[in-house]
């Protein structure tokens, strides 16, 4: 469930040094915005941030870019990137849609997309809305050079099948890796780093799932 819109998250967002204003006017320096030429990684629906500041906290010589829609779920992040003990240097926040990445970054910019618990949008009718459906594919293989990759985890299986399915129809990116459990897969769970959701839904026992796919 979505959280309530919170009154004061608009005006903090637009005045908070790690959320960048107008991303379009970076696309193609945004090695200036981070200040160095490291990679660059984007969570799209980061929600409150877990999953992206623990990944910024590990890997310091990597950039990471957290993009959410909504408002008051991204200043939750927000507020969580400010009770940190040791500010990140690597990390900021867009509030924007996903479907206008290509707006916003060059081919080549952004080298991994991470798509964490997407909403799965389970009527025929919202399909096209799907993180993974033909018209995002279309956005990211824009972004995405050859090698490049998108790694998609979920608990919901309907959504994973016809993500797996969606994504292996699609001409410009391979499935390289797939798992149905895992917390249980030796090999893809290696490393793994756990968002809110993913806590949640596998303390109830449910299977994780997780593709990787790769740029063409």
């Amino acid at each position: 469930m979505r959280l309530r819109h919170i009154p004061e998250a608009d005006e903090a967002i637009l005045t908070h040094k790690l959320s960048v204003q107008n991303p379009e006017n970076n696309k193609g320096n945004w090695s200036s915005v981070f200040k160095n030429a490291n990679p660059i990684r984007i969570e799209i629906g980061m929600g409150k941030g877990k999953f992206l500041t623990r990944l910024a906290t590990l890997n310091k010589d990597i950039n990471y870019v957290g993009m959410e829609r909504y408002s008051s779920v991204l200043y939750r992040a927000l507020q969580k990137m400010d009770s940190l003990d040791e500010p990140l240097d690597n990390i900021i926040f867009i509030c924007e849609d996903a479907k206008n990445l290509a707006d916003f970054f060059e081919q080549g910019e952004i080298d991994r997309i991470y798509l964490n618990f997407s909403d799965p949008w389970p009527k025929d009718r919202h399909a096209k809305r799907r993180l993974t459906s033909p018209v995002f594919l279309d956005v990211y293989s824009k972004l995405l050079s050859s090698g490049h990759t998108i790694e998609f985890k979920t608990d919901n299986r309907l959504l994973f099948d016809y993500s797996v399915e969606t994504i292996k129809e699609y001409p410009d990116f391979d499935i390289t890796e797939i798992t149905y459990d895992l917390h249980n897969d030796a090999k893809m769970n290696i490393g793994n780093v756990m968002t809110e959701y993913e806590e949640k839904f596998s303390s109830q026992g449910n299977p994780i799932f997780k593709l990787i796919a790769k740029r063409k």
